[in-house]
Parts: C-alpha cells; structure tokens; sequence
C-alpha cells in the first residue's frame, strides 16, 4: 500500500523541487580539526543505533488515542461543537491530531535529513563535514522511524505544514553555508524538539514513549554541533551581516508560534477557516505549549550570539525572552539520561523475564 493512500489529502504532486545555490566546498586539510567538534563526531559514531531493533514496535497502538491525549488539549474541547461529539468523534479527533503532529515531525526530519546533507556538500571545514555525515544518518533513522509509526500504528498522514515547507524553502534556497544550520538546527530542530519533549513527558504510552526519547537522544548531538559550529562563524561577521540574521530568526519564529496550529485537523472536522482560528487562539493549552514550544530556541539563538535590540523584543512580544537563561546543556543531558533509563528500565525487566523463564524450565525437569 502506497503511503498515498494514508494521507488526509494528497500533497501537491510527488516530489517537491527546491532550487539551490551556493558553492560544495572541499578542503584539503585533513589533519586538523576543532577537539569538541571531533568529539562530537566521535559520539555520533559511537551512538548510531538500529530503529528496527531498539524499539519495541510490538507495543500495541490505539490509534484512536495513540498519545493519551487530555480532552483539555483538543482546541474544540469546550466549544459547542465539542458538546454534540460523540466518543467516537473525539476518537477520531484524537487520531486526526496525532497524525497531523507527528506527520510534521516526520516531514521536519526529511528537511533535517536534506539540510544535514546541505552541510556536508557546503561548509567550509572537514571536521564539520565529518559531524554532518553521521547527523544525516541520524536524520534518516528518525524519518524511517516516524513514517513507520504513522503507517503502522495510527494508519493515517497529513502533508507538511504550508508555513514549515516554506521556512525549509527559504532554508535551502539561501546560497550563504550557515543558513542551513539556523534555519533547521536552531529553529525547526529547536522546535520539535520542545514538541517531542511535552509528548515524552506527558505520554503514558510506551511505544510514542520509546520513539521520543531516542529521537531526543541524537537530537542533543545535534543542537551542540550547531551551536559550536554557528559561535565560532558568527564572532568572525559584521554587525550588519549578524543583523540579517536575526532578521530571519525574528521572521522564523513568528511564523512557526502563529501558523503551526494544526488548522488543518479542524478543517477536515468541518470548522470554517476563521472559527478554527479562534478556537486555537483561546485555547489555553496551545498558549502553553507555544511557550514551551521555544526553551530550546531562544536560549540557542542567544548562545550562538544572535542577541540585538530588535531580536530581544521580539522575544518579549513573544513572552519568551526570560528563556534565554535557560541552559541549554542541562537540557541536553536531560534528554540523554532519559533516553538511557528507559534503556535500563527495559533491558532490566527483558532479562527478569528471561531468568523467569531458565528457571520455570529448570523446575519442570527436576519433576
């Protein structure tokens, strides 16, 4: 069964074309290299793993609440429309959301997957390209792992997010080698990451549960390369090109608070365009997750140095400018000792079973 056959509504024809420019850099020093950045790359060897065999893809699945999801966090909940749904209804409901959020996840990680290979061809120095090669890796695990959760266990897609395909657009099209990391690493990356955090800790559901915390794992990697890689660039520029890119940043990060709303889940309920937006703005669940939606934004943007007048009250119109005391490192290691205690928690009961069963056997043949 083709994976068109799963989407809500087909996308706009099969492949999509983004034209490119800028110059594939090679270097012909092969000897030296930044130790942090070479240690990343190190670990990013070290913590390649196998999507097929470290989840459990046994787990059962109600698509029908394949996250555990609250009514609370259903932008209709509440609504006149919500009172004359039935529990099927708010099944469906339920399943419409989490395929549209993890569609986006999945569509997002075939953007990082394409903007990581970007940055090998691109960036100027090997130890850079080095990193980039095991993040692709790492990109196209989790595309393979979310697009397998959504065909096997939820059995529906949503296409990507007009507003996310065009900040990847504008990502992939800006000839300047660094674009890529802020565009995917800082914002989108920064993004879901938030996103993959609020599900992780508040699902109940192991499968969802697994992906997450895996994802996250290799995620941590990623944001480090990015700030290491973009600290070092960006002390080099000039106030003007450095103000080009808040630019984008501020213009990035109004699009993703205001657009990625999951209209579209509300659309294919029957819910006008306009109602659908009112709904989402009242919503007080979606006021928290926006905020939450940039603890891993803001404090990186202002990390790798993207911190002028007009970025910092941007971020207070936002409401999210105190983020930007947040650390980022204690994040980080958060999602990686998560991603190994679950890890434990599940090897240690996998071979409490296994003891179980030696010595049941060994108890049969002594009768």
């Amino acid at each position: 069964m083709s994976t068109y056959d799963h989407y809500t509504n087909p996308p706009r024809g099969p492949v999509w074309s983004v034209p490119t420019a800028g110059a594939a850099r090679f270097s012909w020093e092969y000897d030296n290299g930044r130790d942090r950045l070479l240690a990343l790359y190190q670990k990013g060897k070290d913590k390649q793993w196998d999507g097929a065999k470290r989840i459990d893809w046994d787990l059962e699945v109600d698509p029908y609440d394949p996250l555990g999801t609250p009514d609370e966090a259903l932008s209709l909940y509440g609504t006149r429309h919500w009172a004359k749904m039935t529990e099927k209804d708010k099944g469906d409901l339920r399943r419409h959301y989490s395929s549209w959020q993890f569609s986006q996840f999945l569509h997002g990680e075939q953007g990082a997957m394409v903007c990581a290979a970007r940055i090998v061809e691109s960036v100027p120095d090997l130890d850079a390209k080095f990193y980039s090669a095991t993040q692709t890796m790492d990109e196209a695990r989790h595309a393979e792992i979310y697009g397998r959760f959504l065909h096997e266990k939820i059995g529906m897609l949503y296409p990507i997010n007009d507003n996310l395909q065009g900040l990847l657009h504008d990502t992939l099209r800006d000839s300047r080698w660094d674009m890529p990391y802020l565009g995917m690493q800082v914002l989108i990356e920064g993004l879901a990451l938030a996103a993959f955090g609020m599900i992780r800790d508040t699902t109940d559901k192991p499968l969802p549960k697994q992906i997450l915390a895996y994802v996250m794992q290799d995620e941590a990697r990623h944001v480090a390369f990015g700030r290491m890689a973009l600290r070092d660039y960006y002390r080099q520029l000039t106030d003007a090109e450095l103000r080009e890119r808040e630019e984008f940043v501020i213009e990035g990060c109004y699009l993703m608070r205001d657009r990625l709303r999951g209209l579209e889940v509300l659309e294919d309920f029957g819910i006008p365009r306009r109602e659908a937006e009112e709904y989402t703005e009242r919503s007080e669940f979606l006021h928290l997750f926006r905020k939450l939606l940039f603890s891993r934004i803001v404090p990186c943007v202002k990390d790798i140095g993207l911190w002028g007048e007009r970025l910092q009250r941007a971020y207070v119109d936002m409401g999210v400018f105190e983020l930007g005391d947040s650390s980022l490192d204690l994040l980080m290691t958060q999602d990686e000792e998560v991603a190994e205690r679950l890890d434990r928690e599940r090897f240690a009961a996998e071979e409490a079973e296994r003891v179980a069963e030696v010595e049941e056997a060994i108890a049969d043949g002594a009768k």
